[in-house]
């Protein structure tokens, strides 16, 4: 009777255990990652390269005195636009003026010679056929006439020179443009063609000069004879300001130390803010890449099997998916294999991504798909 009362209380006091023992949690699932994403598309995509350029004048021309003399006057400020053919410089014209009075007296003086003796040659020509006089004597008179003659022509000529002279006392920009420090102020004396007493810079045009790697040059070549070859100059200071301009010279060899080819581009610079001086980037499109697909650059990851994105699947899980790439074209990139347009890819976040990883986005994901 004992043993069969134990019995029950024992299987009573077991469930009562079972009951007691706290159940088997399931694990928990990983939270979503946060990322941006973005759609492969599929569309005519620019060929483009980018390099360093250089910002030269157009045209510099160092202003210098063509003569001698004291500057009296300086028309223009330092750093100021001036017109071609602008009065910029006055050197004292007295001098020279002084010299072309002197040399109009000494030709007045030479003519009235000239004539007189012309008028002896023709009465000792009269007297000659008469017998009065000999060959001799009328020889020299025409000969001296002849020569005062050919002084009146050599003064004439040395008035002419000293006008010039004069002429280069008022100094003339010979081009429109932008003038830098003046170097000599008034009072100054100059000598002829020795220090320039400023320099103009043309910058409206203005050149941009860069290099590009020898491998690029069929394909510049291409772009020049067709006429496609586009150039913007990215202006500094200024990321989404760009000015547009065209490739006005090819170097005629390839530089075989760095193995780069010189080329420059001329833009309108309106806007002047293209300065002489300045590096700027150039971007240069080589030709239009038809119907590609392609992701944004940031979305292209390297590992040491190569370049891969992760692709967002339907279910929200991501797939590290390998890829080719080719050419890119400003913040976007050519997917040559591995990747169809319309396809969702990660573009931001991706360092906390692994395969298979659920991934959510507060952005709608961009328009996919083909575009055209």
């Amino acid at each position: 009777m004992k043993r069969t009362a134990i019995i029950p209380a024992c299987s009573a006091a077991l469930l009562l255990c079972i009951s007691c023992t706290p159940a088997k949690e399931k694990p928990k699932a990983k939270p979503a990652v946060p990322v941006k994403m973005a759609q492969a598309l599929q569309k005519d995509l620019p060929v483009q390269v980018k390099a360093i350029g250089n910002i030269e004048a157009y045209t510099s021309v160092a202003i210098k005195s063509q003569v001698s003399g004291q500057i009296a006057r300086v028309h223009f400020a330092e750093g100021s636009d001036v017109e071609k053919g602008a009065l910029m410089v006055s050197i004292d014209p007295e001098p020279f003026q002084a010299a072309v009075s002197q040399f109009e007296a000494v030709l007045a003086k030479d003519q009235a010679q000239a004539v007189f003796a012309k008028e002896q040659a023709l009465r000792y020509e009269g007297l000659l056929k008469e017998g009065i006089v000999t060959k001799d004597q009328y020889d020299l008179l025409r000969s001296n006439a002849e020569s005062l003659a050919a002084a009146v022509v050599a003064d004439r000529a040395t008035i002419k020179n000293a006008k010039i002279l004069v002429s280069y006392c008022s100094i003339r920009s010979p081009i429109s443009g932008r003038t830098g420090t003046i170097a000599l102020q008034t009072g100054n004396l100059v000598k002829a063609n020795d220090l320039p007493i400023v320099t103009v810079n043309q910058i409206a045009p203005i050149y941009v000069t860069f290099s590009l790697p020898e491998k690029r040059l069929a394909e510049i070549k291409r772009g020049m004879v067709a006429g496609q070859l586009k150039i913007e100059a990215l202006i500094p200071n200024e990321p989404t300001a760009r000015e547009s301009g065209t490739i006005s010279f090819l170097d005629n060899a390839v530089n075989p130390t760095t193995g780069m080819i010189k080329l420059k581009g001329v833009f309108a610079n309106s806007s002047r803010k293209l300065w002489p001086g300045q590096f700027t980037d150039v971007l240069i499109t080589l030709s239009t890449r038809k119907n590609a697909v392609v992701v944004p650059t940031q979305a292209i990851q390297t590992s040491q099997q190569g370049e891969f994105v992760y692709v967002v699947k339907p279910d929200n899980k991501v797939e590290m998916r390998p890829v080719t790439s080719a050419a890119a074209g400003g913040d976007e990139t050519v997917i040559e294999k591995g990747l169809a347009a319309g396809e969702t890819v990660v573009v931001d976040g991706q360092l906390r991504l692994t395969p298979g990883a659920t991934v959510e986005t507060k952005e709608k994901p961009q328009a996919g798909g083909k575009k055209k």
